[in-house]
């Protein structure tokens, strides 16, 4: 596997600078962040930002290394620099209870917001005030299952790198573009101006979910907006939508949580615009 033999010590500077990039400040300061376990590090090793590698950097155990050698190898390949380290490293990189071995210091990767609009999209999510860094992760992770072609994170969202969003998203965000610190009049102003409907997902919305899907207007481009956790979306927020849509509660649940909702959503839209010819089959490589 030509893996170097020597640990890299708790103290050198590259421990140093990665065990940093836990700190927001320091991720945007350099514009790097960490992609933790074998799925995200196998996805950064495949992504390219801007022609260039996304993945950096490597910090794996010796167990780790030997587990997912095709993983090590083709980040070397890649030209990340590599780097055997102890289990005391590993944690203190992966801030998990149960640390995979594995840690890929990578390049930012968010798409500016006019690129997504030149390509003309057809199922995007917003997420216009979506605070906790698990569900945003989950989010994105549920709109690449789905077939988006990109997510939006408002200004007033989570930050996208943080280390609990690239978890929860198991290596979605090197699968489609994302842009980040969008103010949501821009989003939505820009996405209607690009011919999407605008749709926000609410508890309270007037439309309910069925009744667009059963009426046939879904098949069109559409951008669900995603609200807070607690409270959901504004009301100055549900205002800019062309419609505010509701899951059909059927039994006796209070509501859905937010990541449940947004693939409910999200996967209608994906049904719909598939069963009208617009959209790329979520099912096709």
């Amino acid at each position: 596997m030509g893996t170097p033999a020597e640990l890299i010590s708790p103290r050198s500077p590259r421990v140093a600078a990665a065990r940093r990039l836990a700190r927001r400040n320091f991720r945007t300061k350099e514009r790097r962040f960490i992609a933790e376990g074998p799925q995200a590090v196998r996805e950064a090793v495949l992504h390219r930002v801007g022609g260039e590698p996304t993945l950096v950097e490597l910090f794996a155990t010796v167990e780790a290394a030997e587990r997912y050698g095709t993983v090590v190898a083709a980040a070397r390949e890649a030209g990340a620099r590599i780097h055997l380290a102890g289990d005391d490293v590993l944690a203190e990189l992966s801030q998990t209870i149960t640390p995979q071995g594995i840690v890929g210091v990578c390049r930012f990767l968010d798409s500016p917001f006019d690129e997504i609009l030149a390509a003309r999209p057809r199922l995007v999510a917003v997420l216009a005030h979506v605070r906790d860094p698990g569900n945003a992760g989950t989010v994105l992770r549920c709109a690449d299952a789905a077939g988006a072609d990109a997510v939006v994170l408002t200004d007033a969202s989570v930050d996208l790198y943080n280390p609990k969003s690239v978890r929860a998203s198991v290596g979605s965000h090197f699968h489609l573009p994302v842009a980040v610190g969008v103010p949501v009049e821009r989003a939505v102003a820009g996405l209607k101006a690009a011919g999407v409907r605008i749709l926000a997902a609410d508890g309270a919305g007037d439309h309910d979910l069925d009744t667009e899907l059963d009426a046939g207007t879904m098949g069109g481009p559409s951008a669900w907006v995603f609200g807070n956790e607690a409270w959901g979306l504004p009301e100055e927020t549900r205002a800019l939508a062309d419609a505010v849509v509701r899951v059909p509660i059927h039994g006796r649940a209070e509501s859905l949580n937010l990541a449940t909702a947004a693939a409910v959503c999200l996967y209608a839209s994906a049904r719909a615009q598939r069963a009208s010819g617009g959209c790329r089959s979520v099912t096709s490589s």
